[in-house]
């Protein structure tokens, strides 16, 4: 299909790199952010303001939002919002990291609306979404996201088209438990690095090219290392991230302690103030100056 204008719902940290790599192909953005001052760079690069989900989802081929909660996603499709204000034959993309059912529930308000949603939630942080290299795990109608092909390679290099509704929200699920456990290794392993005195940079140089290696190894071990807690991907959105996949998991009657030891140790880092660290910041559980 022809998109030319793409109304895009959450101008967050991960928001921000995909609206400005949208544009650099092309597509003509329309944006609305709960803090309009969030959003004034991407303005004055081209960007135009809403001021509402509604009023971005008014006129567009294609509304994306990637937004917090899934408290918020029900809000933005469902409260005199998108799925409302949207054009007819419109494509809806949600790419916030939210629950499967929810993503059926917006999925059957769509279709009964004459729209096409999609579930297609990313992973790869704020570095992929800066470089136009996520990875984008896509639920809906195959054809549907055969037809967004050209938006989807503009945010993001591995996509995958992955089933029904709901489908892209397991499959982040399953991400996130692989991520939850993987991170305290991380921090466990650069701990220890550290405590037994070792250089930690070589330590780096053998172990994230062996069988040890990860992104999140290679890429927020060495914020680790240099203090540097930054969000690419907060705290607070980890945890919503893994209540959701407990639930989901318990829902289906499947264990998951790993994922249930790393919730644990990041609700106690919430608990600490460390709600809007990057969660790289589970290394200071681990090593302290």
């Amino acid at each position: 299909m022809a998109v030319k204008t793409i109304g895009f719902v959450g101008t967050g940290v991960m928001g921000k790199g995909m609206i400005r790599n949208l544009m650099k192909a092309g597509f003509t953005l329309q944006v609305y952010n709960r803090t309009k001052s969030k959003a004034e760079d991407l303005l004055a690069e081209g960007a135009v303001w809403k001021s509402s989900p509604a009023e971005a989802a008014e006129g567009a081929d294609v509304v994306i939002t990637i937004v917090g909660y899934p408290k918020d996603v029900a809000s933005v499709y469902f409260d005199n919002g998108i799925i409302d204000h949207a054009k007819s034959g419109a494509y809806l993309i949600d790419m916030t990291t939210s629950s499967p059912q929810l993503a059926e529930k917006i999925y059957e308000a769509a279709t009964e609306k004459g729209l096409h949603a999609l579930d297609a939630p990313v992973s790869g942080g704020d570095v992929g979404a800066q470089n136009g290299t996520l990875s984008i795990m896509i639920g809906g109608n195959q054809e549907d996201a055969e037809a967004l092909a050209p938006v989807f390679q503009a945010m993001g290099k591995k996509i995958v088209y992955q089933g029904k509704a709901g489908a892209g929200q397991h499959t982040k699920m399953a991400n996130q438990i692989a991520i939850a456990s993987n991170m305290i290794g991380v921090a466990e392993a650069l701990g220890y690095a550290k405590h037994a005195g070792l250089d930690t940079d070589k330590v780096m140089e053998s172990i994230e090219t062996g069988a040890a290696g990860s992104w999140s190894l290679t890429n927020l071990g060495r914020r680790m290392l240099k203090g540097d807690f930054e969000p690419g991907f907060y705290v607070k959105h980890l945890i919503k991230d893994e209540r959701i996949a407990l639930e989901s998991a318990e829902a289906m009657g499947f264990e998951t302690p790993g994922l249930s030891l790393s919730k644990k140790i990041y609700d106690e880092l919430a608990e600490q103030g460390e709600e809007n660290s990057g969660t790289q910041a589970i290394f200071k559980k681990y090593w302290k100056e």
